[in-house]
């Protein structure tokens, strides 16, 4: 084992040593429910805010976005800008309704005024799906982070660490670990980007001017026909070479304005319906702590974000696009390109910070949508048994973190901003219309609620299984790093479906409700929102 290897294990040793020592602590403060969901409420708004940054500043955002705005300049910073734009939605549609209507889940929203079981049911099957779509992109970044910087550990032992942690964060300290994990994490994480950035910079004289020279001066390519460029040639179609700070790189040809404008969509509206980030509002006392937390979010977010130019242009600049291998790797790279193996051991560690604080959530987010929703008010009929809720919470925490294991290294060559982009646009498909329609509109129904989240989840994922995200002919001898899990041409030119799901989901949620009567969801919206908006005997 070299130099390297070992500062990086020393590094990912605190981390694991810090994490654990604080799930230790939770464990012997989780004892009911309202522990093990939602930290018994005592979080601040502005710890809450650090551990929402916290749950959203995923490996998507610190190794994907990077490698992403690395390869693909321009249309790899719309992410960055969907991202961040993304909590607006939250702070202005969902956040307070959401902390006054609801309980642990988001299904308490929805059943709070549509009290029927089968919407319980649907809208926990629908948290679980994009819970472990979402996860898949954590545990992929995680096991290329390791297996980069530790090539003696195997990427898919690295992949069963990272699950095995976050079995043991849920199991052992609930959402209170969770929480203050996240919160440490978001301190590192964007006091890292900081010093990574001003490193970065300090190459050009702190001049923007210099530095965006220096940008401008990176070769952007791709391939027509949906040709791959490899080497500098492509396996089909010719070589177009463009501006790299103009649009068009990655989404370019006949579909490539319609698949950025999906992506945004997807992204503007996919946090709104991301249950790990709608959980974390049930943690704080009061709505208003819940805006509060949501403001702090969004600051501590914006920042981090603005700084990924710095990520992202910097490893293109410094590291070159020629000597990054793997997209989710920009980052780390250029962390050892200016601070040496040190930083880059750094880094690393707080990347593996981030990975284990977002799976944490995950986990924790589609354990209780299980043990909650399903177990205990659709199989026990609301007889409530706190000991065994919480097992069951528990049990279901491995269960997905054995599958998330299982996906994760099936898919290991994705760009993990990538995935989480799909992981979004499935939240927006299925959730969003439903938590809106039901907390802003008298006529939404069981029925359009039902119909609206089966057709949004539905369709969003078999359009991401025929797209090519997962269909698609790789170049020949590229059998073992194949990018695409179905060797065949795809059957949805688009690689993001919000642009189709989304809309149709809404469509399906208008008609079916206005096709349908449902007295008592029309009799009870005023209750809804005057709680929604008051607060009157909401949760504490």
């Amino acid at each position: 084992m070299n130099a390297k290897e070992l500062q990086t294990l020393i590094m990912f040793g605190v981390i694991v040593l810090i994490t654990l020592v604080i799930t230790f602590w939770a464990s012997r403060r989780t004892r009911t429910t309202t522990d093990f969901y939602a930290a018994g409420r005592r979080i601040s708004g502005f710890q809450n805010g650090l551990a929402v940054a916290g749950d959203y500043m995923s490996a998507a955002s610190f190794l994907g976005i990077a490698g992403l705005i690395a390869f693909f300049g321009y249309d790899g910073f719309m992410y960055s800008v969907g991202f961040l734009v993304a909590y607006l939605t939250v702070l202005f549609l969902v956040a307070e309704p959401l902390r006054n209507t609801g309980k642990f889940t988001m299904a308490d929203v929805l059943t709070f005024r549509l009290r029927n079981r089968s919407v319980r049911t649907v809208a926990a099957i629908s948290t679980l799906v994009v819970t472990l779509i979402y996860m898949i992109a954590q545990m992929v970044g995680a096991g290329s982070l390791v297996s980069l910087l530790i090539p003696s550990l195997d990427y898919n032992w690295a992949i069963i660490i990272v699950g095995v942690l976050m079995i043991i964060y849920v199991i052992f300290g609930g959402m209170l670990a969770t929480t203050w994990v996240q919160i440490i994490k978001a301190l590192l994480l964007i006091g890292g980007t900081i010093v990574l950035s001003f490193l970065v910079l300090s190459h050009y004289g702190f001049s923007l001017g210099n530095f965006f020279d220096a940008i401008h001066g990176v070769v952007g390519k791709y391939c027509t026909n949906g040709g791959v460029l490899k080497d500098g040639q492509c396996t089909a179609g010719t070589v177009v070479t463009q501006d790299y700070l103009m649009p068009g790189l990655r989404y370019h040809g006949t579909y490539g304005q319609l698949d950025l404008i999906s992506l945004g969509l997807a992204l503007v509206l996919g946090t709104a319906g991301l249950p790990h980030i709608l959980m974390r509002f049930y943690t704080v006392p009061t709505a208003r702590s819940a805006r509060s937390s949501v403001v702090w979010a969004t600051v501590i977010i914006g920042v981090f974000y603005i700084l990924t130019t710095f990520l992202g242009f910097g490893a293109a600049t410094l590291v070159g696009k020629a000597h990054i291998a793997n997209q989710n790797l920009a980052a780390p790279l250029l962390a050892e390109a200016v601070g040496g193996t040190l930083f880059l051991a750094f880094i690393a560690a707080v990347a593996f910070a981030t990975i284990l604080a977002v799976v944490a959530g995950l986990t924790i987010a589609g354990s209780s949508a299980f043990a909650h929703d399903i177990w205990l008010n659709v199989v026990k009929g609301g007889r409530e048994d706190e000991r065994e809720q919480v097992l069951v919470a528990k049990i279901t925490a491995a269960v997905i973190g054995v599958l998330s294991i299982i996906l994760a290294i099936a898919l290991r060559y994705s760009n993990v901003a990538f995935l989480v982009g799909l992981a979004f646009a499935v939240a927006a498909s299925a959730n969003v219309p439903s938590i809106i329609l039901s907390l802003f509109w008298r006529r939404f129904n069981t029925a359009g609620m039902v119909a609206s989240m089966l057709v949004g989840l539905i369709s969003s994922v078999l359009l991401i299984i025929i797209s090519p995200a997962i269909m698609g002919i790789d170049p020949p001898g590229t059998a073992a790093t194949a990018a695409h899990l179905i060797q065949a041409k795809s059957l949805f030119p688009l690689e993001n479906p919000g642009l189709i799901s989304i809309p149709l989901s809404f469509i399906v949620a208008i008609v079916v409700s206005l096709a349908t009567r449902d007295a008592s969801a029309v009799e009870t919206f005023s209750e809804t929102n005057v709680r929604a908006n008051l607060g009157i005997d909401a949760e504490v």
